[in-house]
């Protein structure tokens, strides 16, 4: 919890700079490859459309970038390309509109098969990170009386609102300006990743 109460933006910043060496440090097969994806490739396609949405495939890619940075659990990627493709555009570009609102994207975007909060969280990010951190237990783990992890809606939001608290403190003062997604990546960074994969 050290670096979430830090008030430094060094240390914030310097476990940004160390994102890319802890993730090569997992050791997981194309996590590297699916991270520069989802950090900078998906949010310019998202933003790209006239009215964004995501495509079956690029939730799918999706999924698979948070199981390799978690626990592979293959049903929820076969749930996934099971929903009907127009299904994921329509339900996406309905989650993506009602952005900012903290709370119905999320649950627009649960309404599909195999997602959940931290898939949907995923998406989001890739989108509006000051709002949507990606969720992550091993960033939870560091936030302050949060209580044990919970892959609910309910404890998302309240995750999420601590980062986005945190990042509007740190922006006070920071001449660089961090975002929730930010915060959560410089945590998982800071805790030395999640090395307990399965299926790598």
């Amino acid at each position: 919890m050290k670096l979430f109460q830090s008030n430094e933006c060094v240390d914030w910043r310097a476990a940004l700079d160390e994102y890319a060496t802890t993730l090569r440090a997992q050791h997981v097969n194309r996590l590297e490859e699916l991270d520069a994806w989802i950090c900078s490739e998906l949010p310019a396609l998202i933003t790209a459309r006239p009215h964004p949405y995501i495509t079956r495939a690029e939730l799918e890619r999706a999924t698979v970038w948070k199981m390799k940075r978690g626990v592979w659990r293959e049903r929820n990627r076969l749930l996934v390309i099971g929903n009907d493709a127009a299904l994921v555009k329509s339900t996406s570009k309905q989650a993506f509109a009602a952005v900012p609102d903290p709370r119905q994207p999320v649950a627009i975007l649960t309404a599909l098969a195999g997602v959940g909060p931290a898939t949907a969280s995923a998406v989001l990010a890739a989108y509006r990170p000051e709002v949507y951190p990606f969720f992550d237990e091993v960033v939870a783990a560091q936030i302050p009386a949060l209580g044990k992890v919970a892959f609910t809606a309910a404890y998302y939001q309240r995750y999420a609102a601590r980062l986005r608290a945190r990042a509007e403190e740190l922006n006070q003062t920071c001449a660089e300006k961090f975002s929730a997604h930010d915060l959560a990546q410089a945590l998982w960074t800071n805790s030395g990743g999640k090395v307990a994969h399965k299926n790598r």
